[in-house]
């Protein structure tokens, strides 16, 4: 998975394309790519607006003051780390996972994805290193802002292909439990209780 950091990242906007937006008077959203989108978004499209503004003369009042706008002929660049906390609510219904507090990542959105991490934590594998294996080994985007000094870092996840995130995870996960019972006395195959037996049979080990 690629991360999109709004702090470095600066998103451009054709110009003509947003005033048309704005004059629609329709829900309109515009994503990390800079192109304009209109509700009912798709389900894995990722915002860096979201509104309905009333018609006025210039971007600064359409967006809001958490933006920082810079406008040349034909395009509107913007950097909207500022605006975090309201993307965080115009994202989270569609991404995949959420990163974004103190308690880390609780659960994935998808059903496949949520009875493997479910099924996992029988055997002490939490959902971080299943949302590290995701972003090691599958397509998509992490919406986050991040910085180095003081470190900070927050995020939404946006999975490209649930299915493939489902094999990956499955095969992480049953490769790891087999050699846990293989080889972990804490997890001894015959003295397996039974959620961990559940479990392992969801995983196809027992």
């Amino acid at each position: 998975m690629k991360k999109f950091n709004l702090f470095n990242e600066i998103i451009t906007a054709d110009k003509s394309s947003l005033l048309q937006a704005i004059n629609t008077s329709k829900v309109f959203g515009i994503n990390i790519n800079g192109e304009i989108k209109y509700e009912p978004f798709d389900d894995k499209e990722i915002l860096i607006y979201r509104g309905k503004p009333d018609i006025v003369e210039n971007f600064t009042k359409v967006l809001g003051k958490n933006y920082q706008l810079v406008e040349d002929e034909n395009r509107v660049l913007i950097k909207a780390f500022s605006n975090w906390q309201e993307l965080i609510g115009i994202n989270t219904p569609r991404a995949s996972y959420d990163d974004t507090t103190a308690d880390g990542v609780a659960e994935f959105s998808d059903k496949n994805l949520e009875d493997i991490g479910w099924n996992a934590t029988e055997f002490n594998i939490d959902y971080r290193t299943l949302v590290e294996v995701l972003e090691e080994n599958c397509d998509g985007t992490i919406l986050c802002i991040e910085q180095e000094d003081p470190y900070q870092f927050s995020g939404l996840g946006f999975l490209d292909d649930d299915k493939q995130a489902k094999e990956t995870l499955f095969n992480y996960c049953q490769t790891k439990i087999k050699d846990m019972i293989d080889n972990d006395p804490d997890f001894k195959r015959e003295e397996l209780t039974d959620d961990e037996e559940e479990a392992a049979q969801f995983f196809k080990i027992v």
